[in-house]
């Protein structure tokens, strides 16, 4: 079918700072986007910065809701004005929303939600459906005793990480819920259905609640991942001991099937928009499990996000849960996993060692970074018989691991053994020395989840993809490449900063257009092209390199543990 005549599909991404919408046909070609910029157009209306409202003396962060259901409002306005296209084409809608929100709808929800009029704006009509006009976001921390609280309920964090595939964090929705049980009993009472921020913007288009993700819902330290079913001891606390069937009944069971169409649109998008009354809902998900559908992503292929912090994402058929890391449900493929790290130390970490450089022209640059970390051996090791050297550059509290701001520098021999404090070596060494402490930090936790690309290979990945703004620099792309490995090379990938929403046009495409029984990536890899969306930036495995690395790989974890216990000391 012709691009000009035949079906598209819309995702949108409702991130912290924007909500963006983009439509795509059925070759993954970009139709038209839009975008809503929240401080941008509604900073004097709801007192946000940066999305959100701050509470320091509490931890708490947290978003106006209203703000979203007028964003949807204005972007629609937007595709709709701006659109070469008619939205009547436009046969599938799905998207992502920022992980870990939650939104509190009252018992007049369902009602609301199906009997919007065309005339009068979605906030006007639907702000008396809420229980609660904020949502959590995910940078709040006022939540330290709960998370207490859900890393001892099972045994410990490692146990809870085995049950839900992540320990106890502030930003997860299970401590949030109990938080705001407790903070807030009347609002909680009054609460008939509980939404993710996916879910939330999945209900709103549909005219109906929707269920939560079967993707999503592992961000919540509440889904018992393993038996796939919620967690009755975690309903229980987090709910209260009476009730967790409440709770249970407020959350709703998540659609299993991330393609399953939950129902046409509602009537009310037809009429003000006018998108087709056959236009189908498709479960929206997280936006770090929409991410990975951009690619899409392959098992033994990882994503390296390089910002202001740094995540590291895999999709895997292994469940190999971990404290210190997080596993979700695959949101397309049924029986895979997503693994993900994040760190805070990223981006930031990088710059505060660049500009302890001694200044070229008057200044501190990437140039002189880069020089650095290019003409630094690996482990700084100069000859055989010198020592490697290791180190951690934390400006911020780090998460992986739980350790305090600090800089701490170490080293050991060659094979790994006699690992100590060292003494503080030329400022000129370390920015070779923090990019590969972050990409040791990745292969340490990763390492559980590759296996030999091919006959005679090392375990690693197969293909290395680097987004973000460090994905511009090559001598990071170079070390990326040192650590990790990635036998068929190291991508800088670039979707135009729209990767979550366009991981929901596909699972939409993929929803809609798949035969029984037919895979995400069975639909979408035969239409996706590489060509000006990735570069090739680095070969990725060296051999004699990469071993280099796996030697003092126990070295570096035995660093990272003899820190942790001065911590409690």
């Amino acid at each position: 079918m012709a691009d000009d005549d035949g079906p598209l599909y819309l995702g949108f991404d409702l991130s912290t700072q924007q909500l963006k919408a983009i439509v795509v046909n059925s070759n993954l070609k970009t139709v038209v986007q839009a975008k809503v910029d929240f401080d941008g157009d509604f900073a004097r209306r709801y007192g946000i910065h940066k999305g959100v409202h701050v509470r320091e003396e509490t931890g708490e962060v947290f978003a106006p809701v209203a703000m979203w259901l007028e964003s949807v409002d204005l972007v629609l306005d937007r595709l709709y004005r701006n659109t070469p296209v008619s939205l009547s084409r436009i046969c599938g809608i799905s998207g992502s929303g920022q992980q870990h929100g939650s939104v509190y709808w009252n018992d007049q929800a369902p009602k609301l939600l199906g009997s919007l009029t065309p005339d009068r704006s979605l906030a006007s009509q639907l702000s008396a459906a809420l229980a609660h006009e904020w949502s959590p976001n995910w940078q709040d921390q006022s939540t330290q005793k709960e998370c207490d609280a859900f890393d001892a309920e099972l045994g410990d964090r490692e146990k809870l990480a085995e049950a839900t595939g992540s320990g106890a964090h502030h930003r997860f929705t299970g401590p949030q819920i109990m938080r705001l049980r407790k903070a807030l009993p009347q609002m909680y009472a009054s609460t008939s259905r509980i939404s993710l921020v996916s879910s939330f913007l999945a209900s709103v288009l549909l005219g109906s609640i929707a269920p939560l993700d079967i993707g999503d819902v592992c961000g919540m330290n509440l889904w018992d991942v393993p038996n796939q079913r919620y967690s009755p001891a975690l309903l229980a606390l987090a709910g209260g001991t009476e009730g967790a069937e409440d709770l249970r009944s407020k959350l709703g069971e998540p659609q299993v099937d991330g393609g399953a169409p939950l129902g046409r649109i509602s009537e009310y998008f037809v009429r003000r928009y006018g998108f087709s009354p056959r236009c189908q809902i498709v479960p929206f998900t997280g936006d770090n499990p929409a991410t990975i559908l951009a690619l899409p992503l392959r098992p033994l292929d990882a994503i390296v996000s390089l910002g202001t912090s740094t995540t590291f994402l895999m999709n895997t058929p292994r469940y190999k849960p971990d404290g210190s890391y997080h596993f979700f449900n695959h949101p397309t493929n049924k029986g895979h996993y997503m693994f993900m790290l994040c760190y805070k130390n990223g981006g930031l970490a990088r710059e505060k060692v660049r500009d302890a450089l001694p200044p070229t022209g008057g200044t501190a640059d990437w140039q002189a970074f880069n020089e650095a970390v290019l003409t630094t051996p690996p482990l700084g090791m100069v000859n055989d018989e010198d020592k490697a050297k290791l180190g951690l550059y934390f400006y911020l509290r780090e998460t992986v691991p739980n350790i305090r701001a600090g800089t701490w520098r170490f080293h050991c021999d060659a094979d790994g053994s006699n690992l100590q404090e060292a003494p503080a070596w030329p400022r000129e060494v370390d920015p070779r020395i923090i990019v590969e402490s972050q990409a040791l930090s990745m292969r340490l936790r990763a390492r559980k989840l590759v296996h030999s690309p091919r006959n005679d290979l090392p375990a690693q990945p197969r293909r290395i993809y680097l987004v973000g703004g460090g994905s511009l620099n090559p001598a990071i792309a170079r070390v990326i490449g040192d650590v990790l490995g990635g036998v068929d090379g190291v991508y800088k990938l670039d979707v135009g900063g729209n990767a979550c929403a366009l991981g929901g046009a596909y699972k939409a495409l993929w929803a809609l257009e798949r035969e029984p029984g037919q895979t995400f990536d069975q639909v979408i890899a035969p239409r996706w092209k590489e060509e000006g969306s990735i570069e090739r930036v680095d070969r990725g495995y060296r051999e004699g390199t990469y071993e280099q690395y796996g030697s003092v790989l126990g070295a570096f974890g035995q660093m990272e543990k003899t820190l942790l216990a001065a911590e409690t000391d």
